[in-house]
């Protein structure tokens, strides 16, 4: 029985099926935007867009329960800063920084670039830890109207002592920019590095494997249920700043990325990828369209293998 397997195990069990049934509603809720999966004293913990951010904990069974949302109350700058936004918050980021989680996460409108990347902090994920609780660390980035460029779609990623963020959506693209690895806020006179440029591009993630890091990318719109359009595309780099180039060597700014997941059966528009490694296997990490539940978001993991220095899916494996 799936309960009694080790967490890392059960997460590597064959086509991860319980993504593909109907599940009830309730505590268990759509998925959009899923953040990097993480693992907590055994178990593993998940954010994903919604009022205040969703903080979902994998069940014995597979599913995902919704178990809190980090904000209750929302910080002043919210406001003041983006004051077209009403608590909905999206595409939220995590990552281990000593011994705090650090969740990054966006503030925004829909189709608007007045937005904002904010970061929260707690030293526990369980809400009933003692040591749980979530503190504002403010604004890391800013975009307004005018700007070339939108603040939000966070992804970071630790390399060696550095740490980055990978952001954007639409506009000019895709960037990188540097962050302080000791409050996790813009480092100090960092600059923004494009990495790729697509006329409907947005939700970045960059993952090392070998001696190459890998930029994914969505092209196309989401949010529309069966009628998104919404790919994944990827290239690759020897250095994390660039230029991330396809199979084919299109640079990713000049609009190149090799086709990686597109919508397949009842899978519709995966997107918002992340990559999640157990016992050395690694999993991709995304979101879809269920065109079997009315374009219901929900989050789907399939196994990842590498040929020729490439990421591959094997795609048949979330569909039983």
């Amino acid at each position: 029985m799936i309960r009694f397997l080790p967490l890392a195990i059960a997460l590597l069990l064959p086509a991860m099926a319980c993504h593909a049934q109907r599940l009830p509603e309730g505590d268990y809720p759509r998925i959009h935007d899923p953040s990097t999966l993480v693992e907590e004293k055994g178990d593993a913990w998940c954010l994903s867009t919604g009022q205040g951010i969703q903080l979902m904990k994998r069940e014995p069974d597979g599913r995902w329960k919704k178990m809190a949302s980090l904000f209750t109350e929302f910080p002043a700058w919210h406001k003041t800063e983006v004051p077209a936004n009403k608590g909905h918050l999206w595409a939220p980021d995590i990552i281990r920084r000593k011994d705090r989680w650090f969740v990054y996460y966006s503030v925004s409108s829909f189709g608007s670039n007045e937005s904002a990347i904010g970061l929260a902090s707690s030293k526990a994920l369980d809400p009933a830890s003692k040591d749980y609780g979530w503190k504002d660390e403010g604004m890391v980035l800013r975009s307004r109207k005018g700007d070339r460029f939108n603040a939000i779609d966070p992804a970071v990623i630790a390399d060696g002592k550095k740490l980055w963020m990978s952001y954007g959506s639409f506009w000019d693209g895709i960037f990188l920019l540097e962050l302080d690895p000791e409050s996790g806020l813009r480092k100090d006179k960092a600059e923004p590095i494009r990495l790729a440029m697509y006329p409907e591009i947005e939700a970045p993630f960059i993952h090392k494997h070998g001696d190459y890091y890998y930029l994914f990318v969505n092209w196309g719109k989401c949010c529309r249920g069966v009628d998104s359009t919404y790919e994944i595309r990827v290239g690759r780099s020897k250095d994390i700043t660039g230029p991330y180039k396809d199979k084919d060597g299109a640079d990713m700014k000049a609009g190149g990325g090799s086709a990686f997941l597109a919508s397949d059966g009842r899978f519709i528009g995966p997107g918002h990828a992340s990559i999640f490694v157990a016992k050395g296997k690694e999993m991709l990490v995304h979101h879809f369209y269920d065109k079997d539940r009315r374009g219901r978001s929900d989050l789907r993991m399939l196994p990842m293998e590498w040929k020729d220095g490439w990421p591959m899916v094997e795609k048949d494996a979330g569909a039983k």
